[in-house]
């Protein structure tokens, strides 16, 4: 799913309204009734509901949402403010509409003299004030407004955006005068903002509504930005032939583990067994031959000359790609042997955990990587490598640059995880919940994606496959058990269920 831009909102308004054809109050009335299905599957008759409306179209949503809620038996107090007597014409409709209504209870604010209404915890606030038009933070009587609602216990549906966030950065936006949603009902595609930590306390959860903007203008109008979703990932999963064999899906070799850290190893060498690659092998120090052995006997074990750590890599046989990484220490040696190694690297390999905080200290690393090698730093890791960031966007706009200079796939991990290409595409994952930010789940992903690799996946397709999956593990875990139950183990455990949901999913 495209990620626009707000700017660009009102172009394709305009070319719906244009060319399915329809008028822009009767796409507004279609926008306002999805809105109003949500609100009534949420929150019964009885509930007590407050409409706060601004002047332009997201007012005018706003008001018809009223309408619509009081035809079906809601009980709504509506205010609409005005000051500058200057409503939008589709608001301004909307108006009228609403004042034909029997027994409704609507103020239109013109000048200072609003007296709020009470909000409590049975409140329900629908927030209309401004939408994704907005390019200035709010001030004066409207951020008194926000700030009144925000200081309430009442919950806040806000629709397509909360009043007052912009819809990408927000670095210079007063946050004091951001409205703070319990739930945001967001127009046909998300906002940039959702995708962001900084944002969640004024976002809360979020939905996009289908409000059927015209297919031609979505499919023609380019994006940067990507919300990654079932339809999108399960074509790209690859069907097995009938006569294949274990040659035919690569063989991997995941570098990883030290002394009192194999259990790294292990978790991505069984990811990448699970995952589908056809052999794995790693190379690891002499302590942590036992431990592979007896937990993953499907696996071949390479010893290093070291009993503690790894100190050379021998390549001797040809290995489709590389996972190196977990748990390997940040020994001088074991950067010495890896960089030693990229010399005899000639497809894509993953970089994680140690190998990302290596290469913060050693930067000519990242140019000796093959094309399209994929780094997968969280967020610490990330800063380590290209420098401290404030915010989420930024450190987005640092791992764009990068990407492209040095030609990586860059997945910066946590909620939303965002991946990263060398053409300045950025995915973000719909996938995943915060039952698995729990120890070795990175570990997990570098096992996919290597095994991913070695089965003849394009990079990028490994990327966005592998996050996608790997969050879809989690998200089965956490249904089968809970959130708090989670381990890195139980998510390699549910990447069966996970890769048939997304092989059912067009049958």
């Amino acid at each position: 799913m495209k990620i626009f831009f707000t700017n660009e909102t009102k172009k394709l308004d305009e070319y719906t309204i244009e060319h399915e054809p329809v008028s822009s109050i009767d796409l507004m009335e279609r926008a306002a009734s999805s809105v109003t299905f949500e609100i009534m599957s949420r929150w019964q008759r009885n509930t007590r509901i407050v409409v706060f409306a601004g002047p332009g179209n997201n007012g005018g949503d706003a008001l018809a949402v009223a309408r619509m809620l009081i035809e079906e038996g809601y009980k709504l107090e509506t205010y609409l403010f005005n000051p500058f007597q200057k409503l939008s014409p589709d608001c301004s409709k909307n108006k009228d509409r609403l004042k034909d209504i029997e027994g409704i209870h609507l103020t239109e604010v013109i000048k200072g003299d609003f007296l709020p209404p009470r909000l409590d915890t049975q409140t329900l606030v629908i927030d209309g004030l401004f939408g994704s038009g907005l390019r200035t933070s709010l001030t004066g009587g409207f951020a008194s407004v926000v700030q009144y609602i925000n200081s309430s216990k009442a919950q806040v549906v806000s629709i397509d955006l909360p009043s007052g966030l912009f819809g990408e950065d927000n670095s210079e936006n007063y946050s004091r005068n951001i409205i703070r949603a319990t739930l945001t009902l967001t127009f046909q595609y998300p906002k940039l903002a959702f995708m962001l930590p900084e944002n969640a306390e004024y976002v809360g959860e979020w939905k996009v509504i289908d409000i059927d903007i015209h297919p031609e203008i979505i499919e023609a109008t380019p994006a940067n930005f990507y919300y990654l979703e079932t339809d999108e990932i399960a074509p790209l999963i690859k069907k097995r032939p009938k006569f294949a064999h274990k040659n035919n899906f690569g063989h991997t070799l995941i570098i990883a583990g030290s002394q009192g850290m194999m259990g790294a190893a292990v978790l991505a060498t069984k990811a990448a067994l699970h995952i589908g690659a056809g052999l794995v092998s790693v190379h690891s120090a002499q302590c942590g031959y036992a431990v592979l052995q007896s937990a993953v006997p499907e696996a071949m074990f390479l010893s290093d000359t070291s009993q503690t750590h790894i100190t050379e890599i021998n390549i001797q046989k040809h290995y489709t790609t590389f996972g190196i990484g977990p748990g390997i220490g940040r020994n001088e040696e074991t950067a010495k042997a890896i960089e030693a190694l990229f010399g005899q690297m000639r497809h894509p390999v993953v970089l994680d955990a140690d190998a990302i905080n290596m290469a913060a200290t050693h930067p000519n690393w990242l140019s000796q990587l093959p094309a399209n090698s994929i780094l997968t730093p969280h967020i610490r890791e990330f800063d380590r490598l290209f420098g401290q960031h404030d915010n989420m966007l930024e450190r987005l706009k640092k791992a764009t640059e990068m990407a492209k200079r040095y030609r990586l796939i860059i997945i910066l991990k946590g909620a939303n995880t965002a991946i990263v290409t060398p053409k300045e595409k950025v995915y973000f994952n719909s996938t995943g919940n915060p039952g698995m930010a729990t120890a070795g789940s990175g570990d997990v992903l570098t096992g996919i994606l290597s095994g991913l690799l070695s089965q003849g996946y394009l990079p990028h397709e490994a990327a966005v496959i592998g996050v996608f999956i790997h969050g879809l593990a989690g998200d089965i875990a956490a249904e089968e058990q809970s959130q708090e139950y989670i381990t890195a183990g139980d998510i390699i455990n549910h990447l069966g269920k996970a890769y048939k949901h997304l092989k059912n999913y067009f049958e």
